[in-house]
């Protein structure tokens, strides 16, 4: 193996020190909650989800760059992990698709990498102590210097990340171009809906899905007043991922409060956690959180299981939702937390993993078509007449 990178530190809040190789950015530091990923497949989706904001992702799976990075294969503008830890960095790209080296990417970006790390002593450490702030450094290797900046790092508990990662103004989105090998929805409806959605770090490729699935989607900052949402007039809402402590994202839990009810509202991870929070439930932070492809799911209902994409660092308190007018209807197989609810009484209905997946498998998917179902009743409920798809011959 070829050993021309050069030295770098990775150093944990609890002391722990490990030396390695410098990859990517290798004139900069990365600073941030260190957390671990099981996916083994999709790190360009996992580094560009804006939901790993002001966190550093440990990647189990052995090898990473294999496939290098593409033009589709993001979910964001940019990479928002501040970090990447891995046992090796390829140096060889082999894939039809591949358009740059990973290493040129992370560089291009200004992020910073580490190899050559037991990722399995590593993630055994961060499953037993938790996550841990972390600082992975190049260009400072004093561990005593780089431990007292580690711990001086601000925690993810408290901390509102959202400001960060939405949009600055509202947009219109605009689907892919389809050869980024996107599902395919059969029989997909004709109908049009238009969806606001709340971006507090939305992923494209749940954009992707509600596109596919026929809705016109108009993104809003995330601080966007409720009355302004309502003024669009929208079919739905639609309540995006994102990164931080959901208990800290005050104007979003007040201006949930005003608008359910009001439209049908669909929530994915923060966005389910937000609307947990405006309903008077409580959330808390998981220790090491739940970040992979491979979760099992189980609905409550039928007892049928689905094995979900998640990325998460916190959870909604099972016992702070018995007094509310809410039923679950999905729970995690692994520690039993809550993956989703839904209303008794309104049109709103959330989860906690991801159904768009990028990366992880599709079995959740239905959910999307959920959502369209539930609008459809409430516009039939209205008596507003479909909007008829344009066709072209």
């Amino acid at each position: 193996m070829i050993n021309d990178r050069p030295t770098a530190k990775l150093v944990l809040e609890n002391g722990q020190v490990i030396t390695g190789r410098a990859f990517g950015a290798t004139d900069h530091e990365a600073l941030g909650e260190v957390v671990f990923n099981t996916s083994i497949t999709g790190y360009q989706e996992i580094l560009t989800d804006p939901s790993y904001f002001g966190q550093i992702v440990t990647f189990t799976y052995p090898h990473q760059g294999n496939v290098g990075v593409n033009r589709f294969d993001v979910e964001s503008k940019c990479i928002h992990a501040a970090g990447m830890i891995v046992r090796e960095m390829s140096r060889i790209r082999s894939n039809w698709r591949s358009e740059e080296s990973l290493e040129s990417y992370l560089r291009d970006q200004n992020v910073l990498g580490i190899e050559g790390v037991d990722t399995r002593m590593l993630v055994c450490t961060l499953r037993e102590e938790g996550a841990m702030r972390g600082i992975i450094s190049a260009i400072e290797l004093d561990e005593e210097k780089l431990l007292e900046r580690a711990r001086a790092i601000p925690s993810m508990k408290g901390a509102d990340l959202t400001s960060y990662v939405t949009t600055e103004e509202a947009y219109e989105w605009q689907p892919r171009d389809k050869s980024g090998y996107l599902l395919d929805i059969r029989g997909n409806t004709k109908q049009k809906f238009h969806v606001a959605v709340l971006d507090y770090g939305v992923k494209h490729n749940i954009l992707e899905r509600l596109s596919a699935y026929g809705c016109r989607l108009t993104v809003l900052p995330g601080s966007t007043p409720s009355e302004e949402v309502l003024a669009l007039d929208p079919d739905g809402i639609f309540v995006s991922n994102g990164p931080g402590d959901p208990d800290a994202v005050n104007y979003a839990i007040e201006n949930l409060k005003e608008l359910i009810g009001k439209k049908p509202i669909f929530g994915i991870c923060l966005g389910h956690q937000l609307l947990a929070l405006a309903l008077g439930a409580k959330t808390y932070k998981l220790k090491f959180g739940h970040h992979g492809a491979n979760h099992p799911v189980q609905q409550t209902s039928n007892g049928m299981n689905e094995i979900t994409s998640q990325n998460h660092g916190f959870a909604v308190d099972i016992d702070s939702m018995n007094d509310l007018p809410v039923e679950l209807t999905h729970v995690n197989l692994n520690d039993n937390t809550v993956e989703g609810f839904r209303h008794k009484e309104l049109p709103l209905f959330c989860v906690q993993y991801h159904p768009e997946a990028g990366p992880g498998p599709h079995d959740a998917d239905y959910l999307f078509k959920d959502f369209i179902e539930m609008m459809k009743r409430e516009r039939t409920r209205e008596g507003t007449p479909p909007i008829v798809a344009e066709t072209t011959s």
